[in-house]
């Protein structure tokens, strides 16, 4: 008995635990003891608690399976308020501290008697895999009502309703290697690495490193295992060049060795931290990686394998070595390998009662027969544990010989609490399937092992197939030394632990236990723990036609749970071949997707939250507008000035005077939040001529051109001035709402479609500030502050120029937006502010005058340039705006767009066109978005035929004007046009789309 109090099945010897420090904390409002070290886990199987939850579907009671991120049932809400919860965490994976307070997501009233398991008693047989899709599609007037049922009984766990009081951060690494698993094979990979002068990171979701060794009996030639480990961490923490990251998982592997880790950083230490961020997302961008990350022990499938107290095999062994906890008094093992006979050796040497070692091969190894006979514990061979039984918890096992996968003669039943099972092992290769490398079989091992991958990743150790300690050493060591080569790095010379050649992982493949009944009458052999999926239902799916794994999976839910399927995905799909008289390579295994373990969205979203959840974005001039009074309006996440009002003037009037200062004057405009795309490679004119409706390849160096950009389409999606900075290198300009899409944009056709072209794309955005000057007396300020010669015929309209503007290295660029002579000023932002203050200065005598985006969206309506987004809505072609003259006919290449513009529908004279209109009222403004109508006097409903776009009051023209999209348009220049508003029914004339300057002398003026 043990001599623990409230924990019956505590022991002494737990490599993890410190037993002078007990701790308690509440399990559905019980109290529970445990010690420092323990998991939720450890402490409930300590104290003698064999229900732990309910299973989704039947609601049939669950116990505690594993030890690590594969258990399916023992998930749990924590958090003892509103604002703390956080469900579906493994019980297994979180450690216990002071004040705790974890329930049970499933069971009602409670997880010992639980409405939806008696249901389930009675209905689990007419309730097999797919009945969902079959049984709710009749009567259809029903479905409203079934759909409220399904949705109530759904999910596990709750959200909180609350804002989460705790904080989460992000955090990004640039490694030459990292190691993903902290147990033999990447400790010693960590340890060979640190002698090198890589930088090195060592990964592992435990809160203990060594994996294996903790749990294993073997020792390093006399040292024991907690010795090496201890110190080669503290090794590896003193050295410089090493990262080590405990209680981390690594749960996205991307493209290009970019890993996402997910650290828990205080959720063992408190239910809140008020020290530093509870959880920490790391951004992980790795030259080589070593992955490490083990294998795991499939449990075998019997009859009523979910009975509390059927565990895997190696999970007992953990629980006993690690943690000092018996989950039981008495255990029947059952295995197919040599490797899991140490579980009973480790459960008979705690003083407990072996009942038997059951192994369904005829002649197991001869050390373990040895070793088994030392302690005296009866070995039963070619013989399976047929079928767990009791009510709520195992109380005897059904043990039978077996032969060719069948069972043979009669069966004998041996009194047990604890059934542990091991049928092999699976490596994991969750994070190998991350970036599309499909799981490959190898009969040799009975199990998925990566498939080729072109990362710059390397396989050691149990994800490998590779089980034996020198080896797995050894190959560790040779992994280190082939990512120091690929980094142009001497190798390292270090020397592995001598150490003991542990048992073949498995011997005889076994993935579905006979009965004497068929499957579909035997008791349940469940597959799927968490979602109540049987060996029943995977041969249903197949003898209802889904043959594919995946389909399997969808039919039966197999692996849907929060456990994605870690200990469910091999033996299902083993089954499932089976049934189907194929082999288990040709059927294959479903593809895992992250995340790897489940994820908290506070830990997603980082900081990324309340005010910080869309970050404003400022120019380097924001303290300038500031303090003159502007006010802003928000443009993509940019805070761009609206207008700048003097005493007692509101928009309208602010607005009139830039207006007239722009055009009689000079004006000047922060204009830094337009996009740019800074485009350098061989290939760029290429991609340039693919990506524009327009030819580039013959752009001189030193010119600019705008360029209109389509989608597959063929309608208008971004369109800017791109500027030749040289041969090879461009620097494009986008609206400032549509930069980030465009950058995507442009990357997903260089990835995906055109990855031969030579060209790279960077945002730098952030890095110029833009100070443009517009207005007749634009070059007269200009002249004064840079020796540039600024004739047209020395600097062109759209051309750039790079001299120095009052003492600072800038880019010029003469281009116009609001049809006045006008000069964009780039120079890098940490100099912006000192430009503008330059320009204000000496400005003052041509009465220079700060304008906004009001200003500036009706200085360019009145020359009829359009704003993309607002004078078009995705269904508009540049024919529709007038501007063909922008689309090459003759280019070699199909651009984006052609053949989408080139459509019939695109095609019709009667489609949507950009005109301008005139109210007959010269005091009116039409309203934006007003529906446009022909004929006034038409009979309802009025066929619309198009709407404004844009509409200003113009200081210059003295009077209200618009743009809009008119069927038809071009062809009724002159033409009445009537809008119903509110007011009343307004009239317009249509004309063409550009109100001022329509020869554009004022922007090449001398």
């Amino acid at each position: 008995m043990s001599t623990f109090p409230n924990q019956p099945n505590r022991v002494n010897g737990g490599r993890v635990i410190n037993y002078d420090r007990a701790i308690t904390f509440q399990f559905n409002d019980r109290e529970i003891h445990g010690y420092e070290g323990d998991t939720v886990a450890s402490a409930l199987l300590a104290s003698g608690m064999p229900i732990v939850g309910r299973s989704y579907k039947y609601g049939r009671p669950r116990g505690i399976v594993a030890a690590g991120a594969e258990e399916p049932n023992a998930i749990l809400q924590v958090g003892s308020g509103e604002a703390t919860q956080v469900p579906n965490v493994k019980a297994t994976q979180q450690e216990i501290y002071p004040g705790l307070v974890c329930h049970s997501t499933n069971g009602w009233p409670n997880v010992e008697t639980d409405v939806m398991g008696l249901f389930g008693k009675l209905t689990s047989r007419f309730m097999p895999a797919g009945f969902y899709y079959k049984t709710f599609m009749f009567p259809a007037f029903l479905w409203d009502f079934y759909e409220s049922m399904i949705r109530k009984a759904a999910g596990l766990g709750r959200s909180p309703e609350v804002p989460d009081p705790d904080t989460y951060d992000h955090l990004n690494h640039h490694a030459d290697i990292v190691i993903v698993g902290a147990g033999p094979a990447g400790l010693m990979a960590a340890k060979a690495a640190a002698g090198s002068a890589a930088r090195v990171m060592l990964i592992d979701e435990g809160a203990h490193a060594g994996g294996s060794l903790l749990s294993d009996s073997q020792q390093l030639n006399g040292d024991a295992a907690e010795t090496w480990i201890r110190e080669t961490l503290a090794e590896l923490e003193a050295a410089p060049n090493v990262t080590v990251l405990q209680r981390t998982a690594v749960v996205g592997y991307h493209d290009h060795n970019y890993l996402v880790a997910h650290e828990k950083r205080s959720d063992h230490l408190g239910e809140s931290c008020e020290v530093h961020s509870r959880q920490r997302l790391h951004a992980i961008r790795a030259e080589q990686v070593i992955l490490a990350t083990g294998a795991q022990e499939r449990p075998l499938v019997y009859g009523t394998n979910d009975l509390p107290g059927c565990m895997q095999a190696h999970a007992v062994k953990t629980y006993i070595r690690r943690y000092g906890v018996v989950p039981g008094e008495k255990l029947v093992l059952t295995t197919t390998n040599d490797a899991a006979w140490d579980t009973a050796f480790a459960w008979h040497d705690a003083g407990r009662e072996v009942v038997a070692i059951v192994d369904t091969r005829p002649a197991p190894g001869s050390d373990v027969l040895a070793e088994a006979g030392t302690r005296g514990i009866r070995v039963m061979t070619a013989s399976a544990v047929i079928e767990a039984r009791g009510s709520k918890c195992v109380r005897e096992a059904v043990i039978a010989a077996i032969e060719d996968e069948s069972v043979v003669g009669r069966s004998q039943r041996l009194r047990c609490d604890v059934i542990a099972s091991s049928g092999g092992w699976s490596p994991l290769v969750h994070l190998t399937c991350h970036t599309g490398t499909k799981p490959v079989w190898r009969d040799e091992i009975s199990a998925f092992v990566p498939g080729e991958t072109r990362d710059q990743q390397h396989r050691v150790g149990g994800i490998a197939g590779v089980y034996s300690l020198p080896e797995v050493f050894t190959g560790s060591i040779a992994a280190v030394n082939e990512s120091l080569q690929r980094l142009d790095m001497p190798p390292v010379n270090v020397s592995a632990p001598a150490a003991d050649t542990r048992a073949e992982a498995s011997a005889q493949p076994l993935f579905l236990v006979p009965h004497h009944k068929a499957v579909s009458r035997a008791p349940k052999q469940f597959v799927d723990f968490q979602l109540d999926v049987s060996a029943a239902d995977i041969q249903l799916a197949g003898r209802e036609g889904f043959e594919s794994i995946e389909h399997v999976k969808r039919y039966t839910a197999l692996g849907f749970g929060t456990d994605q399927g870690k200990l469910s995905n091999v033996n299902g799909a083993a089954i499932a071949a089976a049934s189907q008289g194929r082999e288990i390579a040709e059927v294959g295994t479903t593809m895992f997707r992250p995340n790897y373990t489940p994820v908290t969205f506070g830990a997603i979203a980082g900081r990324h939250a309340d005010q910080l959840f869309d970050p404003i974005r400022y120019t380097a001039i924001q303290s300038w507008h500031e303090s003159q009074g502007a006010e802003f309006e928000d443009v993509g996440q940019w805070k761009r000035p609206w207008y700048f009002p003097k005493t007692g003037e509101d928009l309208e009037a602010a607005v009139r005077r830039e207006c007239l200062a722009v055009r009689n004057s000079l004006g000047i405009l922060d204009a830094s939040t337009l996009g740019k795309i800074d485009i350098q490679g061989p290939d760029a004119r290429e991609f340039m001529n693919r990506v524009y409706t327009n030819a580039w390849k013959k752009l001189p160096v030193g010119q600019c051109r705008y360029g209109l950009m389509c989608g597959e389409d063929g309608m208008v999606m971004d369109d800017g001035v791109t500027a030749c900075l040289a041969e090879d290198h461009f620097l494009m300009h986008t609206t400032t709402g549509g930069a980030a899409r465009i950058l995507e944009w442009l990357e997903l056709w260089h990835q995906t479609e055109w990855p031969e072209l030579n060209v790279f794309f960077n945002s730098v955005t952030d890095h110029w500030v833009t100070a443009s000057i517009s207005g007749p007396n634009a070059r007269k300020l200009l002249a004064e502050l840079t020796d540039l010669e600024l004739s047209n015929e020395s600097f062109p309209f759209m051309h750039f120029r790079q001299a120095d503007v009052a003492g600072i290295p800038a880019r010029i660029f003469r281009v116009s937006f609001t049809g006045e002579l006008t000069y964009e000023i780039n120079v890098q932002a940490g100099f912006g502010l000192q430009l503008w203050n330059a320009l204000i200065e000496a400005g003052e005598k041509y009465d220079i005058t700060p304008f906004g985006t009001e200003t500036m969206h009706v200085l360019r309506a009145e020359k009829g340039f359009i704003i993309v987004g607002q004078d078009t809505d995705g269904s508009i072609t540049p024919d529709d705006l007038g501007m063909s003259w922008a689309i090459a006919k003759k280019k070699p290449f199909s651009f984006l767009g052609k053949r989408g513009m080139n459509r019939e529908d695109c095609l019709r004279e009667d489609r949507k066109q950009l005109v301008g209109l005139l109210p007959d009222d010269e005091n009116v403004v039409l309203k934006e978005g007003s529906q446009l109508v022909f004929d006034k006097d038409a009979p309802t409903p009025v066929p619309m035929v198009g709407h404004v776009t844009s509409s200003y009051y113009s200081a210059t023209l003295e009077r209200g004007f618009a743009l809009a999209l008119v069927k038809g348009g071009r062809q009724r220049m002159g033409d009445a046009i009537y809008i119903p508003e509110l007011e009343g029914m307004r009239t317009a004339t249509i004309c063409e789309p550009i109100f001022y300057d329509k020869e554009g002398e004022r922007q090449n003026v001398e």
